[in-house]
């Protein structure tokens, strides 16, 4: 297995994990913002008020779109353990 086959590995699951985090990641600070603004104008400094919405909004996004990141990690093991012939011929 040469250096550029680990790079490539690597990068790839970089990608993965940087694709399959972003919906949560974007959910997530959209949601504290919007409590961070909702506390701001209403004088309201409950520290424990943005834990429900964002649980409930990390919920709607696995639900929404777990069935796509499921199909993406198992397209990537899948192509990963196709890959093992080849990286094992080419060392």
């Amino acid at each position: 297995m040469s250096d550029t086959s680990v790079l490539e590995i690597a990068i790839q699951a970089m990608l993965l994990t940087a694709k399959l985090t972003a919906p949560f990641l974007a959910v997530s600070l959209s949601i504290g913002f919007a409590i961070s603004l909702f506390q701001s104008v209403t004088q309201v400094q409950e520290v424990t008020l943005t834990f429900v919405p964002k649980l409930a909004g990390m919920g709607l996004v696995l639900l929404v779109g777990g069935h796509w990141m499921l199909s993406e990690l198992i397209s990537y093991t899948t192509q990963l353990f196709d890959s093992i012939p080849r990286l094992l011929q080419s060392a």
